[in-house]
């Protein structure tokens, strides 16, 4: 296994970056966010899957600039149906926090903004991994509890949704309104969310 691979930065293209290292060029399929990070250094080190098909016979190897971001990817590609070609478009226009706070609030519409992503996939990624963002134990947990804006007919629920018709991300409501906290009245959420979002 290739844990990661340091070397020269020789060549870039969309979702490529291609290492010289000890002679070799690996050549590794990369998120946007990754070359926007790695761009202007001739020496980087990317931390890498190598992901082989036994159907097509073929040998891919992922790298980005983070152990995070790498993560990130091996959660995604762990979902039903999501690719790696679909993993890599959602880490080119998502930042890993935004990935999480997505899941984690339920807002599957952030996802059908990657191109090629509809809304069946979109609703899978949240539903399989939702869990796991907002547990703790698991490493890629969001430091808000979401937990409240999630309970079917919730006042943090229906603030949530009051903010969402106000022209609002479900995202950007979830995040505002869980760190109000709980038992509070959907009014009193409704205007504590809007003072944070004002804020911004």
């Amino acid at each position: 296994m290739i844990y990661c691979v340091t070397g020269k930065l020789i060549h870039t293209e969309p979702e490529l970056a291609v290492i010289s290292c000890g002679g070799v060029g690996f050549a590794c399929r990369t998120s946007q966010n990754t070359l926007m990070k790695i761009s202007s250094k001739s020496e980087v080190t990317l931390y890498t899957h190598l992901a082989v098909r036994e159907q097509t016979e073929t040998i891919e190897l992922f790298g980005f600039a983070t152990k995070e971001e790498l993560g990130w990817f091996k959660l995604l590609i762990s979902v039903s149906g999501v690719g790696a070609k679909a993993a890599i478009s959602i880490l080119s226009v998502m930042k890993e926090r935004d990935v999480a706070i997505a899941i984690a609030s339920g807002d599957y519409k952030a996802f059908t903004t990657v191109k090629g992503l509809g809304n069946k996939t979109a609703q899978k990624i949240v539903l399989e991994l939702q869990s796991k963002v907002t547990s703790d134990t698991s490493g890629f947990a969001v430091a808000d509890d979401y937990s409240s804006v999630r309970s079917e007919g919730s006042a943090a629920q229906e603030a949530v949704q009051a903010l969402v018709a106000l022209g609002y991300s479900q995202s950007e409501a979830a995040t505002a309104i869980a760190k109000l906290g709980k038992d509070l009245s959907v009014e009193d959420y409704i205007k504590g969310a809007l003072r944070a979002l004002a804020a911004k």
